[in-house]
C-alpha cells in the first residue's frame, strides 16, 4: 500500500513495551537513524503519547513535521495526548462480544469455521495531516 502511493517504510518496525517510555525511547531510536521521517505508526495510543512527547522535545511539530498514528482509540491517551491523536478504532468491544458468541456457539456443538472481519475505522484527530515535501 505505501509502494502505491510512492512511499516506503523508514526501515523495520521497532518492539518493545507497550508504553509511553518506550513511545520515547523509539522516537529517539527512529529519529537518530532517520531524521528525515514524516510520519510514525504506532501499535497503540501509549506508544504514540510518548513518541509525541518526544518530537515535541525534539522541537519537530505535530503534524506539520512528523504525523503521529495511534492504534486502539484508547481515549484516555488518544485524547489527552497533545495534539489529540489520529488513532485506529477496532471497536474492541464488539470483536469481543463477537468472539464470546463463537466461542458459546462452538460450546453448544455448533462450531464454526472461516474467517470473521470486523471493520475498523480511522478516528482523525490533530496528529496528522500533509508533513512538508523536503
Amino acid at each position: 500500500m505505501l509502494a502505491e502511493a510512492g512511499l516506503s517504510p523508514a526501515g523495520d518496525p521497532l518492539y518493545g513495551e507497550w508504553s509511553q517510555r518506550w513511545g520515547r525511547h523509539a522516537a529517539r531510536l527512529l529519529l537518530a537513524a532517520r531524521p528525515e521521517v514524516d510520519a510514525i505508526f504506532c501499535g497503540n495510543d501509549q506508544v504514540a503519547a510518548g513518541v509525541a512527547d518526544t518530537l515535541r522535545d525534539l522541537g519537530r511539530r505535530i503534524p506539520d513535521d512528523v504525523a503521529i498514528v495511534g492504534y486502539d482509540n484508547w481515549e484516555f491517551f488518544a485524547a489527552d495526548c497533545r495534539p489529540p491523536l489520529t488513532t485506529v478504532d477496532l471497536n474492541l468491544e464488539q470483536l469481543g462480544a463477537t468472539a464470546v458468541n463463537h466461542l458459546l456457539a462452538a460450546l453448544d456443538g455448533n462450531p464454526g469455521s472461516g474467517v470473521i472481519r470486523q471493520p475498523g475505522r480511522l478516528v482523525v484527530g490533530e496528529s496528522t495531516g500533509p508533513a512538508p515535501h523536503r
